[in-house]
């Protein structure tokens, strides 16, 4: 197809199908071409008119903020450093002034390296070299339209956390309400952050809603479950360690410390950490600085540390078997997450929440609950917290034959109460015992599910089965 460009005007939308696998993303669709020699207008209106862009042009800087005046939505420019009358470093500073942001892509004859490093410098995306090849100028421009995405996403995603409810976290009772006022006065700070709550309840949600509303949001946000590691590894797996260390190191690798620098790293099961590394942690916490496995150099940190339990970790200081200090320095802001049951009428914009996000993944059209399944749901106990409902909702929409999820598409769920307010159901007192008595074993034995397993004189993989199915993991 040949090229489709105009001089300074813009040209008659291109239809999909004539936009070839190569062309613009949908963000960034048309393209002010800039530059003096009429040639060199005609070549690139030729090549990215065939890659599927629109494409005006101008013959200086001056018609070129004619151009965008005229087209408000132009947001992407290939522009020439050297020009008559405004050349590209004054068109820079002319668009720097501009609300909306302009993403340039300046062009550079041989030679003049330092005019391009200048532009880089006054506000310029990228540059490319002349003369250049079709291919290069098309691989330029996409990474200026793939972070030009990427700006718009975070922007996006910023403002929805800003909004009504905080992300994951939805909503509105009482508890919910504290809990995401607390988050967002305490998100911009560098503190440190302990979060607690049972099992199933969204601790690692709240740790991510805390990332996403700081000014760490672009940084990694690195997670780790500090039970799921053996004891000989968490060290190396959070400080890194360096070749020869011990068996098996035959490479420096860096930590998860050293992964998050920058942004957070959450510490889940945090009571769970040996007391041999506890020490460690808090010097890292204290001087932002850490030593890896056999190393002999310290390496400086930026790390915000959030802390996740579903532990009473005072009444593990009070046991000796967490350090009160550690405790004192992760508990400078505490984040409780209420269990479900507490805050039960959340539990029907919590269900829409999550049949929006099973339609979209398993393209479905279910368009919510049928009233006895909501009364079910309600008079639910909810050992596992939003994670149990979450998993129950996955399973109706799986089972679910009609456009709304009706009782039969729900696994037993017994009501928690009779109209007096005792729980009357064996099936659920058996089941709350049961998993009263796992937490007990685990409490007791430290978490080592070998020896939980045989206090309750159950298998070893009958207890994983229960710890799963009861959401204590």
């Amino acid at each position: 197809m040949g090229a489709r460009y105009t001089e300074g005007v813009s040209p008659p939308t291109q239809s999909k199908s004539a936009q070839s696998n190569m062309g613009p993303s949908n963000l960034a669709q048309r393209i002010l071409v800039v530059d003096d020699e009429e040639s060199l207008r005609h070549m690139c209106g030729v090549i990215l008119g065939r890659a599927g862009y629109e494409v005006l042009t101008a013959k200086d800087g001056l018609e070129a903020l004619s151009v965008l005046d005229a087209n408000p939505d132009l947001r992407l420019v290939l522009c020439d450093v050297r020009m008559p009358r405004l050349d590209g470093l004054g068109f820079l500073d002319a668009i720097a002034q501009r609300p909306e942001p302009i993403y340039t892509v300046v062009m550079s004859a041989y030679g003049s390296m330092d005019l391009a490093m200048e532009a880089m410098k006054r506000g310029a995306t990228d540059y490319i070299g002349k003369p250049f090849k079709p291919d290069e100028i098309l691989l330029v421009l996409g990474k200026v339209q793939e972070r030009e995405r990427l700006t718009q996403d975070n922007a996006r995603l910023r403002a929805e956390l800003r909004g009504a409810d905080v992300q994951g976290l939805v909503g509105s009772s009482p508890p919910m309400q504290k809990l995401t006022q607390t988050l967002r006065k305490v998100a911009a700070y560098p503190s440190t952050v302990l979060i607690t709550g049972e099992s199933g309840s969204g601790k690692e949600r709240v740790a991510r809603s805390l990332h996403a509303l700081s000014d760490r949001a672009e940084a990694p946000f690195v997670a780790v479950n500090c039970g799921a590691i053996p004891e000989n590894l968490l060290e190396s797996e959070l400080f890194g360690h360096v070749r020869g260390a011990f068996t098996g190191a035959v490479r420096e690798r860096p930590g998860l410390f050293e992964q998050a620098h920058g942004g957070t790293l959450l510490l889940d099961e945090l009571g769970e950490m040996p007391k041999s590394l506890q020490v460690k942690l808090l010097r890292v916490l204290q001087e932002q600085v850490l030593r890896r496995v056999g190393g002999s150099k310290d390496i400086q940190v930026n790390v915000r540390v959030v802390g996740a339990t579903a532990r009473n970790l005072e009444r593990e200081v009070a046991a000796g078997r967490f350090r009160d200090d550690l405790y004192y320095r992760l508990n400078v802001v505490h984040l409780q997450i209420p269990p479900l049951r507490d805050r039960s009428q959340d539990i029907p914009a919590l269900a829409e929440h999550f049949i929006s996000t099973f339609n979209l993944r398993f393209d479905k059209r279910v368009r919510g609950l049928e009233p006895e399944t909501l009364r079910r749901l309600l008079s639910y106990e909810w050992p596992g917290n939003v994670r149990e409902l979450e998993n129950v909702i996955e399973r109706a929409m799986l089972l679910a034959e009609g456009q709304t999820l009706g009782v039969d598409d729900l696994p037993d769920l017994r009501a928690r109460v009779d109209p007096d307010g005792e729980e009357l159901s064996i099936k659920a007192r058996s089941a709350a015992l049961e998993r009263s008595l796992i937490q007990r074993a685990l409490a007791r034995t430290e978490g080592n599910r070998s020896q939980a397993a045989k206090l309750l004189e159950i298998s070893y993989k009958a207890l994983v089965y229960k710890i799963r199915d009861y959401g204590l993991q």
